[in-house]
């Protein structure tokens, strides 16, 4: 008997050294933390709508700033993904320390890991258009079983949310999903060809900037909605996130790519040729540069790091089950290195 109380005495003493050790080691206010990782993934999508973030790795501006926040040489690597799905995917694997898409999936995730993922900026403001090449469709009221709607992922993208929105107006609220049955996931450029083309089924997309635009050089491409109009106003599409953990591991790091950003779209709205022709060398799009040009001359679209009418986003995903969390400003699903910004 005790022999067994002996070794019980030092088993618990063995925990006890193991658990304090541990405990050493957790980050605690007025601790000085862990060295902050040399090492930074982005993700940056398709389309002009990612511009700042690919004058950010063009200029090699998060570099630029995690010299200038005291963190010397850094390794900056860059992915492009295909939508929101897929840059979550990557974000939560550990595959990608940032990531970037509509706010529809950035929302996704918040409400997923219970706020544990949060947005770090808006990247622009811009509408969604819903074009078609059906002539005989006017409204979203005459898509019929014969239609299918290209959308970067199903139910999870901005534009199939915004679809959503658009159905629970029309058909009324127990009906915002009714539209999601003539829905296909597709890439931008492969959305564009096929409604062109007119091949695939494919006979409207929800797509975003510049294939929208280019869409509509087509005398038969027509436009149905425009998000601005279901949303209330000006929106923001693009938007970039991260996890509260590297944040908080890497808060000069997180800083260096906010301030990259910011740099980024400075760039931008000082010379909108000048951003229209870096778009070209970077995407090596044929197109013209008059016609990049005229995008960034439209009065809807602005880059800019202020999220506008998110929170009609948020709260009607959470009123269709979409999201387990229920936002009640647009704070809650940012980071607060943003809200002195004007946001909604």
């Amino acid at each position: 008997m005790e022999e067994n109380m002996k070794a019980l005495v030092m088993v618990r003493h063995a925990l006890m050294l193991v658990v304090s050790s541990w405990v050493l080691l957790l980050p605690s206010s007025g601790v000085a933390q862990a060295t902050e990782s040399s090492e930074v993934s982005l993700a940056r999508q398709f389309g002009d709508s990612y511009l700042p973030m690919m004058i950010m790795e063009q200029q090699n501006l998060v570099e630029k700033h995690a010299r200038t926040n005291g963190l010397g040489g850094i390794k900056v690597s860059w992915k492009a993904v295909s939508g929101g799905a897929a840059a979550n995917d990557a974000l939560l694997s550990g595959q990608l320390d940032f990531v970037s898409g509509g706010v529809g999936p950035l929302l996704q995730i918040w409400g997923a890991t219970g706020g544990r993922v949060k947005g770090v900026a808006a990247l622009n403001t811009m509408p969604l258009l819903l074009n078609t090449n059906n002539p005989k469709v006017k409204t979203i009221r005459d898509l019929t079983e014969a239609d299918k709607i290209a959308v970067p992922a199903v139910r999870v993208s901005m534009q199939a949310v915004v679809l959503r929105m658009a159905a629970a107006k029309e058909y009324g609220d127990k009906e915002f999903d009714r539209l999601d049955r003539y829905t296909v996931t597709m890439g931008q450029g492969d959305a564009t060809a096929a409604l062109l083309s007119g091949s695939g089924g494919i006979s409207a997309h929800f797509g975003n900037s510049p294939f929208q635009f280019r869409q509509l050089e087509d005398k038969k491409i027509h436009t149905l909605l425009n998000s601005y109009d279901v949303l209330g106003g000006p929106s923001t599409f693009g938007v970039i996130w991260t996890t509260a953990k590297f944040r908080e591991s890497n808060p000069k790091l997180h800083k260096s790519v906010l301030g990259a950003l910011q740099e980024a779209v400075d760039i931008i709205n000082s010379d909108k040729r000048a951003a229209a022709t870096r778009y070209l060398e970077i995407s090596r799009s044929k197109e013209p540069v008059e016609f990049i040009q005229s995008i960034f001359l439209n009065p809807q679209v602005t880059y800019n790091l202020t999220p506008l009418n998110t929170l009609k986003l948020g709260q009607f995903m959470f009123k269709v089950q979409q999201i387990k969390l229920e936002p009640k400003s647009w704070k809650d699903y940012f980071f607060d290195d943003i809200h002195h910004l004007p946001g909604s």
